[in-house]
């Protein structure tokens, strides 16, 4: 089951768990053995024009599976949070929405991503959008 509200910013651990009791209490289908997956944060990929995006671009796919791994050594930004496609480096979370993400994950909080939006398009920000997930 995926919940996609419409516009969520940043919550807290505290309003994803309310979150997923407003579904229970509306009657959406809540069981122990079923994965909740809430959508987080939509943002563009960081970083494309600097990585493997555009020699992968022909296979990637809207929907395709992304990896997200904390590089807290970055030089860059201590927060940085790298995407990956198949174990190959596209890009970054942009690093004014990273902070909540990066946090959580250094606490052993455990995320997922996919391909939001592809566009071909100039501009390289407008590009690839990365759908964040939190499994609850």
């Amino acid at each position: 089951m995926v919940f996609r509200p419409k516009q969520m910013g940043h919550p807290s651990r505290v309003g994803w768990t309310a979150w997923v009791v407003a579904l229970a209490l509306l009657g959406a289908p809540v069981r122990a053995a079923d994965t909740v997956l809430l959508r987080i944060m939509q943002v563009p990929l960081a970083g494309f024009q600097y990585h493997a995006g555009k020699i992968l671009w022909d296979e990637m796919r809207e929907g395709d599976v992304l990896t997200l791994a904390r590089e807290p050594d970055n030089r860059h930004d201590p927060r940085a949070v790298r995407v990956e496609w198949r174990g190959v480096k596209l890009g970054y979370l942009p690093r004014g929405d990273n902070a909540q993400v990066a946090a959580a994950m250094d606490r052993g909080e455990g995320f997922s991503a996919r391909i939001g939006r592809l566009a071909s398009h100039p501009d390289p920000w407008k590009r690839v959008r990365v759908d964040v997930f939190l499994a609850l």
